[in-house]
Formats: C-alpha cells, structure tokens, sequence
C-alpha cells in the first residue's frame, strides 16, 4: 500500500545537493557504500526525525543510487514513508523478531540487504564511533570481502555550512525560542511552581511563531534557586519565591533544527553578585560576536570573550559554544581556545556563555549565531538583560 506522503521539511533537489557532497567525500575516500547510523546525519540526508534510534537502523548511500536506502524497525518504518524524501521502495522495515533477540538484531537485517543488493564487496564506510565493538567485529564477520573504512563523522562535517534553505529554518527556530523565553518572562513568579512555568513554556516552544509550530522539545533546562549553581537540572514541584534567581536554556526546534537561547531572571532586584557577572559576560558576548568573521577562527571568536571576561576579574571553565542545528549539538567545531575551524559563510552557533562559578551559584546568557559574509547575524532578538520579575 503507498502512504501519501506528509509535507516535506525540504525539496527534493535540496536532499540531493547533500548527497552529491557527501558522495564526493565517499569518492575521496574511496568508499562506495556509506552507513549512516547517526541520527542526526540520517535526518540530514533524508529528513526522518522520529526518535526510533533506540534500536539498530541505517541509512544505506550508495555512490551510484540517486537515493538511500532507509532500513529500520518495521513500526517505525511508515514514519519513515511520511518524513522521507524518498520512494516508499527505499524504505525497509526489518521484523519485530529482532527487538529483543539475544543472538541477531536489526543490524543483521542491514547486513543481509548488502549481500542480497550486491553491495557486500564494495569498500564499506561505517560511522564506527555509532557500533558496539561486537557489532562492528559482526559487520567484519559477515562481510568478509568488504573493506571497512571509519567514516565517523564524514557527513557531521558537511552539516557544519549550511544552505540558504537550512539557514531559514534555523531562523523559524529561533524565533520559537524567543516566543519562549517571553513567555518565560510572563509565567515566573513568586509562589507559582517551576512545574507549572515550565509547562507554560514547553507549550510555547510547542506553538511556535509566525504560524511556524515547534516540531520536538530539545534541551530545555529551568534551575531556580537554590539549584543555580547547575547547568542541566530540570525543573521540580518547588515554587519560586521573592530573591529566587533562575536560570533558563530553551530552544525553538523546527525540523531538527534547533536554536538555542539561555537567559537569567531574577525575582526582585538582582544581588550585586548577579548584576556585576552579567555586565561581564554581555560585554564579553558582545567582543565575541565582533570578532566573528569569515576566516577567523572558533579560538578567536573564543578568547575575545575570554580576554573581555577576565578583565572584569571572572573566568569561565568551560567552553563557549559550539556548531549548532539538527540535534542540537553537532558535534565538530567548538567555540573555545586551541580550536583552529575556520569560520565560514552559513555556519550556525550557539554562544553558549553560561558560567557555573560555584556550586551555588551560577549565570546563564546565550545566543544563537549565524556566521555572514561580513560577521555575525544573531538569529535570536530576546534583549540582554537579567529578567526581573
């Protein structure tokens, strides 16, 4: 039976343009078939983003197939119908007799389409980084004749310059995340519960803006006092008082994409401690973002803000962002000292400039950027300044 297909997050001629690069990449390092096993590059490459990858699946590219081949659990696989950009033939649903075997699992179902495709002697390129050890000694096993080459994070890097297409979608993102964030300025008050607001505020990121509904819930954070002093905490059933600070991370997600925005509030006026780090770290944040440019480096981006940062007598551990998109993280570049990327038109970040500086106390402020021909576009608009309430 076909399914008819729901709306695509992207066209047709968009998913190919990704596959010719990562092809090209596969030509370069002589791989003729690439498993893609990380759930981000195979929403990347097909545009399936339902959280299925619990169990094995594989996005099978081969160099000389227009399109993919997408094997995965078979209840998962009208999803797949809907979301992908392909043929409803590209997609494979392996039997619900391999969830919960002891001796086989989906990854000998992708394993049998390569033997059965014809594909078992190519050079195989594997996101090895994705496989158990004993997984991977199986695909060995099992594909004698195949050449294994670790091709872990061959297609994380081509996500890292993104197209004009993504880039509006990342703008779509952040304005679900500025939506959020205003709603988080309406809800927290004295004696409402951190539950409650941050109901309010998942069901904004929910909703969306400009007609634009959030597609997931990604990485939201609410820690109130006394728990400021954490980075990931979520919220709990305690209410919020007079002199509670509370810190919040969000981000509106569309597509996969997502958009990342902290900021701190402060129920009555903010303590000299609190007022004095956030002038530092938004005059840092500010140095950072002026020295975004094509062909300057993540370090340099990095250390303007560390450089402004200790000027005012504070430090930060860690680092200050990182690539940003399907995922949230993509793990390749890093906003922080010793990172030589280069930056490049259409590369997105979160300047993520949160500051944990003891275990009771800590300060939140970020923004989502996109690198432009001259410098920094800030894809999120939510004002710098500590919320108070």
């Amino acid at each position: 039976m076909t399914i008819p297909k729901a709306a695509q997050a992207f066209p047709r001629t968009e998913y190919l343009r990704r596959l010719s690069t990562v092809k090209a990449e596969m030509e370069g390092r002589d791989v003729g078939v690439l498993l893609v096993l990380d759930a981000s590059n195979i929403t990347y490459l097909s545009g399936y983003t339902t959280p299925s990858g619990y169990v094995p699946q594989a996005l099978v590219v081969n160099a000389e197939a227009e399109e993919p081949t997408f094997i995965l659990r078979r209840c998962d696989a009208p999803a797949a119908m809907h979301e992908c950009f392909m043929e409803q033939g590209k997609i494979i649903g392996y039997p619900e007799s391999l969830i919960g075997n002891p001796d086989k699992d989906g990854y000998d179902a992708v394993i049998n389409f390569l033997n059965e495709a014809g594909l078992a002697k190519r050079s195989l390129g594997i996101e090895v980084s994705s496989l158990p050890a004993a997984t991977l000694e199986k695909f060995k096993s099992r594909l004698p004749e195949a050449r294994v080459v670790d091709c872990t994070k061959l297609v994380t890097w081509l996500r890292l310059v993104k197209s004009e297409l993504e880039i509006e979608v990342m703008r779509e993102a952040a304005a679900i995340s500025d939506a959020a964030m205003k709603r988080a300025s309406e809800v927290i008050r004295p004696g409402v519960t951190e539950a409650d607001a941050a109901a309010e505020i998942a069901a904004a990121l929910i909703r969306g803006a400009n007609g634009k509904p959030g597609t997931a819930l990604k990485s939201f954070y609410l820690c109130a006092s006394p728990r400021i002093g954490t980075c990931h905490i979520p919220w709990t059933g305690d209410v919020f008082r007079d002199g509670s600070q509370i810190n919040v991370e969000l981000g509106g997600t569309r597509h996969g994409y997502s958009a990342g925005l902290m900021r701190t509030f402060s129920i009555g006026a903010p303590s000299e401690r609190l007022r004095r780090i956030h002038e530092a770290q938004v005059e840092g944040l500010e140095a950072a973002l002026a020295a975004v440019r094509p062909g300057s480096t993540c370090s340099e981006v990095a250390n303007a803000f560390y450089t402004t940062l200790r000027k005012h007598g504070f430090d930060k551990e860690t680092r200050c962002g990182y690539a940003h998109g399907i995922g949230w993280l993509e793990p390749t570049a890093s906003l922080k000292d010793g990172d030589t990327t280069e930056l490049k038109p259409n590369m997105t970040f979160h300047l993520m400039l949160g500051n944990w500086i003891e275990d009771d106390f800590g300060y939140v402020i970020s923004e989502t950027f996109r690198v432009s021909g001259t410098g920094a576009e800030v894809l999120t608009k939510t004002p710098r300044k500590v919320f108070e309430i």
